[in-house]
């Protein structure tokens, strides 16, 4: 009974002990989510609408599981006397467990180990017995031919050479004896007889053991008695023993006289043989007249007895043979005693060391019922220390206090556990609040720095356009140029406090690709002409023209990457190539290594394969790599963009801390080139929440490339399935007018023609490249096609003067007779001056680089006299689509800001658009004074249907979202520009 209560009680504590492990997980993973502020933080994929009904799903449990937490620990609280008790009794239970385990489990290896000694020993007294048993029937034998052949026949058919020739041919059967001798029944009144016919006296024969074998001669005779029994005949082995009387030694005497009245074998007491002075015994066989009855008695016996045959066996010898044969003889020790007196036993084998270990007892039976033997084994060494058991019952009890140390323990912090999470529910109301304030303090200081900027940058535009001489438009410059940046920092700060909270999100709406890669072209156009190095694009093929996804994101990462390139390059050039992770993953192991002559511009760079060696989605020797993504999923395209620099490069040192928001490689690099090091760390976030992955390879004094990859939707699918997006529409970059035309492209640089090419086949016209200027007089000459154009690279037009002043001839021969244009590609306005003015006699027209399709097709409306020739400055959007989209469009702007409303003034008259500006007249902008959100006041103009954009400097998501929620038509975040206003009126003006 009693066992069975402690069995309940050990199953009750292993269950409260395990439910108390699971709460204690339980309390971890709720601290670890409290301390994170929520798993959107750690898992970023779950996005989108499934991935907020997983975070819904996996709250609820989490709040059900504390609330279980909770109460568990309050009950265990309330009994902690008695567990204490439980856990003493738990205590003394392993304790008495672990001692009955060592019992048991030493008890059955030393049942084990007594059972093997058993059976080995076993083994070897019946072998032992067996080979006894062998030799004494033989013997038994010979006696029966001794009483036929020598007693039973007149005269003897033997002799004692006969005896000696047999008993040594025949002693294989007699594996244990060695020597045989036969001694004759002799009476007193037949000795004189006897020893005439032997020719010998009968000597005595405990004078033996005194005397050397070599002077048995000298023995004296044996003493008168009423019997003899001298040996006559023995094997050669014991042929010493021929002549001794039987009788005159006592035990020998004992052992005849029983041998003859019982009719059996009869052994004598262990004894030192003569010869060999080893233990050893003898066993006696009487031999009788033939004509003895089978029923005789004692007497008959004695009276019918003729000799006595005894079989001489050196035990010592004999054991020992037989214990070699074994294998494991030198498992176990091996005695073999005669125990016919149990209180003072015979050694006949082994030595007399008393030992009290494990002893194992076997009986011999050598068919003396007087005699008694056994053989006695042992082991030769000592049990080894069990420490099977010793462990086994150690390890059980160390775990049983180890599990009583976490009950313990877990009963102890249960009322700390309950502190700490009153602690964590209390501090995330204050993280929960402290997000809240960190949000509105981010959206008030946005707001309010904003508001003043878009006044300060607007009113340094407006006074652009005014006349100014070249130092008061430096200034202007300067002024715009710091204000800029200062509004990249905001927004830097702004992103990064985003990330932090989880709260960045991107949009799905359809955009140009190339046009945005000419936008940030133009951005840096003016940086890399000033600083000489070649700025260029090239987008593959296989690239699709429309892409849904998030273009202003996509532009922030570019920008930062192109930005930095910008900051640390001085000379060389800046490549940006955007292709399909498949084009990418199709030519790994085909590219060798970059060529002096295989860049952009001529300088070495970095192995760009190296900045994507450990994508999943790239790299084959990953095993996560999987099929391409637009083979599983059609719609979805991987791009793979790569930003390649010959600038400074990054030290071996700094390239671990290259991502971490903050940190720059030095700390004058932040007053050289200016910025706050989390521009790369804001990419890398956006990157991840574009399902890609980014990674950069930078050699010192080489070079950089930086390289990403992104997940976008295919925008050449069918349209409806984003009906409810914001659709963002770009210009188209190829002309009609342009459409057959051809052109001839100058180049020595493979790269820098492929990318010449790509531009121009934007605009749809067909693209030959020559690889200098002789093979381009060439073509000209050979009339198979039609030209219309000539493009000749700055550094193929400066390598060989005389060779440009013959291709200006060959090139006026065809200038008169059909239109042909030539264009100069330069990087800096000075070189393309100087470059332009080399040759006196003709100037062609310069088109500076970075190409982009905006400015190329306005250089060639300019150059070829079709098309309008008003363009916007630094190639970016066309005033005129601005102006005509505004023109005569009656617009009203409302704004609680007088400087706003000069700068929106200021904008519209120069798009001639009609404008009614309002500060307080109107009831839309009371309500906003007194605190009212925009989008509740446009509830009450349901009768207007006219566009509304709403333009504020809050720029945080939610508000953007807010707006369109309930109804506006667009958003316009402050500070704005001449692109961002045209892509916003564009959506619902240009069909007007």
């Amino acid at each position: 009974m009693i066992y069975v209560y402690v069995f309940e009680i050990g199953v009750k504590v292993v269950g409260h002990l395990i439910l108390m492990l699971c709460c204690w997980i339980l309390s971890l993973i709720s601290m670890n989510w409290f301390i994170s502020g929520g798993i959107m933080e750690k898992f970023t994929f779950l996005s989108g609408d499934r991935g907020k009904r997983w975070v819904k799903w996996l709250e609820n449990i989490s709040g059900k599981g504390l609330k279980i937490q909770h109460q568990y620990y309050q009950y265990i609280e309330s009994k902690k006397v008695g567990w204490m008790k439980i856990l003493v009794l738990w205590i003394c239970f392993w304790v008495i467990a672990s001692l009955w385990i060592f019992w048991l489990m030493n008890s059955q290896v030393y049942e084990k180990r007594k059972e093997s000694l058993g059976s080995m020993c076993d083994e070897r007294a019946r072998m032992l017995q067996d080979q006894f048993n062998v030799s004494m029937n033989h013997i038994q034998a010979l006696s029966i031919l001794i009483s036929t052949f020598h007693h039973g026949k007149n005269p003897s058919a033997i002799d004692q050479t006969t005896f000696a020739r047999y008993t040594d041919r025949t002693t294989f059967e007699r594996p244990l004896t060695s020597g045989v001798a036969y001694a004759v029944k002799v009476l007193h009144s037949e000795r004189e007889e006897f020893e005439k016919q032997q020719g010998w006296t009968i000597k005595r024969m405990d004078k033996l053991e005194q005397t050397p074998v070599q002077e048995a001669e000298v023995l004296e005779p044996s003493p008168v008695q009423e019997e003899y029994a001298p040996v006559i005949f023995a094997q050669d082995t014991v042929s010493h023993v021929i002549s001794l009387d039987m009788f005159s030694g006592e035990e020998d005497r004992d052992n005849v006289l029983r041998a003859r009245a019982s009719g059996k074998g009869v052994v004598t007491a262990p004894f030192r043989l003569f010869k060999t002075n080893r233990l050893g015994v003898i066993l006696t066989f009487a031999v009788y007249k033939s004509e003895l009855p089978i029923n005789a008695t004692p007497n008959e016996l004695i009276q019918a007895t003729d000799g006595y045959l005894g079989g001489i066996f050196d035990i010592e010898s004999l054991v020992e043979k037989l214990l070699h044969q074994l294998a494991s003889k030198q498992t176990i020790l091996v005695n073999v005693y005669d125990t016919t007196d149990p209180l003072h036993p015979i050694s006949m084998y082994g030595s007399n060391v008393t030992d009290d270990g494990m002893i194992h007892v076997s009986t011999l039976n050598f068919g003396d019922p007087f005699r008694k033997h056994e053989m006695r084994c042992r082991f030769k060494q000592k049990a080894s220390w069990p420490w099977l058991s010793i462990m086994t019952s150690i390890v059980v009890l160390v775990i049983a206090l180890l599990v009583g140390h976490i009950f313990y323990a877990t009963v102890n912090r249960i009322a700390k556990v309950e502190e700490d999470c009153r602690k964590m529910e209390e501090l995330k109301k204050r993280a929960e609040a402290a997000d809240v304030a960190k949000s509105q303090f981010l959206a008030t200081v946005s707001h309010e720095i904003r508001t003043p900027m878009n006044g300060v940058l607007g009113m340094l535009q407006m006074l652009m356009d005014t006349e100014l001489d070249i130092t008061q438009q430096d200034y202007v410059r300067t002024a715009q140029g710091s204000g800029e940046t200062l509004v990249a920092l905001i927004n830097e700060v702004l992103d990064q406090a985003r990330i932090e909270s989880g709260k960045l999100e991107l949009e799905a709406v359809r955009f140009d690709l190339r046009a945005i890669l000419d936008d940030v072209l133009s951005l840096f156009s003016g940086k890399s002409q000033k600083k000489g190095i070649e700025l260029a694009v090239y987008i593959s093929d296989g690239v699709p023209e429309s892409l849904i996804g998030d273009p202003g994101r996509f532009r922030q990462i570019i920008t930062n990457l192109m930005g930095n390139s910008i900051k640390f390059t001085e000379k060389g050039h800046i490549f940006v190539t955007v292709n399909l992770a498949e084009e990418v993953m199709s030519s790994i192991g085909v590219e060798t290594e970059t060529s002096l002559k295989n860049t952009l511009s001529g300088f070495p760079v970095a192995d760009r394969c190296r900045s994507w060696e450990g994508f999943k989605t790239v790299s084959p020797d990953s095993p996560m790599c999987p099929q391409p993504i637009s083979s599983i999923v059609p719609e979805l395209i991987n791009l793979i963009v790569s930003v390649e620099d010959t600038g400074a490069g990054i030290p071996s040192e700094a390239q671990s801390r290259v991502f971490t928001p903050f940190m720059q490689v030095g700390p004058s690099i932040s007053r050289i080139h200016g910025g706050t090091g989390i521009g790369l760390s804001i990419s890398k976030c956006l990157v991840r929440l574009m399902k890609g992955e980014i990674g950069f390879v930078s050699e010192p004094n080489v070079g950089s490339t930086f390289t990403f990859t992104a997940v976008f939707t295919s925008g050449d699918s069918d349209s409806n399935e984003s009906k409810n997006q914001r659709i963002t529409k770009q210009p188209k970059s190829v002309s009609s007018e342009f459409q057959g035309l051809k052109a001839l492209v100058v180049d020595s640089r493979l790269v820098r023609a492929k990318v010449t090419r790509y531009h121009f086949q934007r605009l749809g016209i067909h693209v030959e490249v020559a690889s200098d200027l002789s093979q381009a007089i060439s073509r000209m000459t050979s009339g198979t096609t039609v030209i219309k154009m000539v493009l000749v690279e700055k550094e193929a037009w400066e390598k060989d003067p005389e060779l440009s002043d013959l291709f200006v001839d060959e090139f006026r021969k065809y200038e008169n007779s059909d239109p042909l244009k030539l264009f100069l590609l330069a990087n800096s306005v000075v070189s393309s001056k100087t470059t332009a003015a080399k040759p006196a006699c003709y100037t062609p027209m310069v088109i500076m680089k970075p190409l982009r399709a905006s400015m190329l097709a306005a250089s060639l409306h300019s150059s070829m006299g079709v098309g309008n020739k008003k363009t916007s400055r630094n190639g970016g959007l066309p005033l005129q689509s601005l102006e005509y989209l505004l023109h005569g469009r009656q617009i009203l702007v409302v704004d609680d800001n007088k400087v706003n409303l000069k700068v929106a003034a200021g904008a519209l008259k120069k798009f001639e658009a009609t404008k009614r500006i309002r500060d307080g007249e109107q009831n839309v902008n009371d309500r906003i004074l007194r605190g009212e959100e925009p989008v509740e006041a446009y509830e009450n103009i349901s009768n207007w249907h006219v566009p509304i954009l709403a333009m504020t400097a809050d720029v945080i998501q939610a508000t953007h979202e807010e707006c369109l929620k309930y109804g506006m038509d667009g958003y316009v975040s402050k500070p704005f520009d001449h692109q961002q206003l045209y892509r916003e009126v564009a959506r619902f003006l240009k069909s007007a």
